[in-house]
């Protein structure tokens, strides 16, 4: 039986950020190519049969990313972005997180299924300047491409826009063992899309960019190198593709429409690949793909284009031929069961530009929106009810487990959706059903990842707890005291203090 080869991106095409009125179109930038750019692999302080030690530093410092002045930009242990960290399943990890920027961070682990609010590191685990702190904790779920990113609401959009993401690979002895690309900068590849407007001097100025629907710029960035090129020397390319942009959708081809296998989304593999010709990746979705150069000679270009500009030059070079298949089985998804007779737990995200709301409401630090027991499975209905000029797709983001996406308006979700996910996109009067279980108790975010949206208030919170335990109490970080701490750093007052969403609440008379 011959397996489908699906063309299209799946998504409602009015939707596609395309038509938004603050679109900014990607152009190919008139700049020499250059190598792209792998991040090292970070190395662990030390290791040993059980445990692995970290250091992660979110550091300040300049990136030539365009000729002539180098640009500003923040990292982990990196000038900009960072370096791979590799967390193995089963091994209880230490981190300590150093801040050496001039203001303060947190670090969040998107994609992880750790405890909140502290670990996970959303809003309510600030790192000071010049402070470090230390977390550990296991993981006790399936090899995946995640991230690390910043997460100091409201500021989120602006630390990532200078330059705070990861990734982050979970790895474990299944997905080792499958006949898969794994040799990490050879032909396992990591590719960080995001896309930038340069200034003066080719620095980054994000007040100026800022729009409350999303910051876009014209350049396309690839693991932070403009108008990248990669030497290819197998048969076959595993690429992880992070849309690590604050508002771009990444809508995806190569030259000639030269098909592709989907292997793993968000937080798995997929249950069996998908051959396709067209990807879209919405905010913070991942997607690992493998590339089959057969036939191909040295000499020859394949190009990777988002809408119909190249991003990324595939050069081919000699390779060994690989007929490796592969397997039609990648993953068994382990679906729990939900009580029939519990309510279906119902999210709406509604409006555009600084109206985004969850549920009727902005966004607050000290109040707890839901609850749900741990371990105990149900269904989430996300609504996207946004119609102002034909609206747009909203990708829904949660903290601190994964879900399996059920139905679309009661239909089928998209054929590369059947893993388990983090993040997915919701057309405009689309209800997306998914199945949602949370194994740790904590407080977790869940919201918009249109980073500006979230920064605007588009975000709420849940706590898990223990049934029969009583509930903890959590140290919730408030508005006034992030505002004070981020104006003393900046050396002004606070009146005078300008983030990211302020304008979303003050323009729709709320209060952060």
């Amino acid at each position: 039986m011959t397996k489908p080869i699906y063309t299209d991106y799946f998504f409602d095409e009015p939707a596609y950020n395309t038509h938004d009125g603050g679109y900014v179109p990607l152009e190919r930038p008139d700049v020499p190519a250059k190598p792209l750019a792998i991040p090292a692999l970070l190395k662990p302080d030390r290791e040993t049969a059980t445990d692995v030690y970290y250091t992660v530093t979110a550091q300040a410092g300049e990136t030539q990313i365009l000729p002539g002045a180098k640009t500003k930009t923040w990292g982990y242990n990196a000038s900009v972005l960072g370096q791979t960290i590799v967390f193995p399943v089963g091994k209880h990890i230490h981190v300590t997180l150093q801040n050496h920027l001039p203001e303060l961070t947190t670090f969040h682990w998107h994609g992880l299924i750790v405890s909140g609010p502290y670990v996970d590191g959303g809003c309510h685990a600030p790192v000071y300047p010049g402070e470090e702190k230390h977390i550990d904790f296991t993981l006790d779920q399936p090899a995946a491409t995640t991230w690390l990113h910043a997460h100091p609401c409201p500021s989120t959009a602006e630390q990532v826009w200078h330059g705070l993401a990861t990734m982050v690979l979970v790895t474990d002895a299944h997905s080792a063992s499958l006949p898969l690309p794994h040799e990490y900068g050879v032909d396992d590849i990591p590719l960080v899309l995001q896309d930038r407007r340069f200034h003066e001097n080719n620095q980054l100025d994000y007040h100026a960019d800022y729009d409350p629907d999303g910051v876009q710029g014209p350049t396309a960035l690839i693991n932070g190198t403009v108008n990248p090129y990669f030497d290819v020397t197998t048969q076959k390319l595993r690429l992880r593709l992070l849309d690590g942009a604050n508002r771009r959708e990444w809508r995806l081809h190569f030259s000639d429409d030269l098909p592709f296998t989907q292997i793993a989304g968000d937080t798995s593999l997929l249950p069996t690949p998908v051959t396709m010709t067209k990807l879209m990746l919405t905010c913070a979705e991942r997607a690992e793909i493998v590339v089959d150069f057969k036939g191909r000679q040295p000499g020859d270009k394949v190009t990777l284009f988002a809408d119909d500009v190249p991003i990324v030059e595939f050069r081919i070079h000699a390779f060994q031929p690989d007929d490796t298949a592969l397997p039609e089985h990648l993953f068994t998804v382990s679906a729990p069961t939900v009580d029939p007779a519990l309510p279906v737990r119902k999210v709406v995200m509604s409006g555009m530009d600084e109206q985004v709301m969850l549920d009727g409401k902005k966004f607050n630090m000290q109040r707890i929106d839901a609850k749900q027991p741990v371990g105990q499975a149900e269904y989430w209905d996300i609504t996207n009810t946004n119609e102002m000029h034909g609206g747009m797709v909203h990708p829904f983001h949660m903290h601190g487990t994964s879900f399996l996406v059920i139905s679309r308006n009661g239909h089928a979700p998209y054929p590369n959706e059947t893993g388990f996910k983090d993040t997915v996109g919701v057309n405009p009067g689309e209800t997306v059903r998914l199945l949602v279980k949370f194994d740790l108790p904590g407080v977790y975010m869940y919201h918009c990842h249109i980073i500006e949206h979230e920064d605007g208030g588009m975000m709420a919170q849940i706590q898990t707890y223990e049934p029969g335990k009583p509930l903890p109490k959590y140290q919730l970080m408030d508005m006034d005291t992030l505002m004070n701490a981020f104006a003393k750093e900046r050396g002004i007052k606070p009146s005078e203090l300008w983030m990211a969403g302020m304008e979303s609440y003050e323009k729709m008379g709320m209060k952060m």
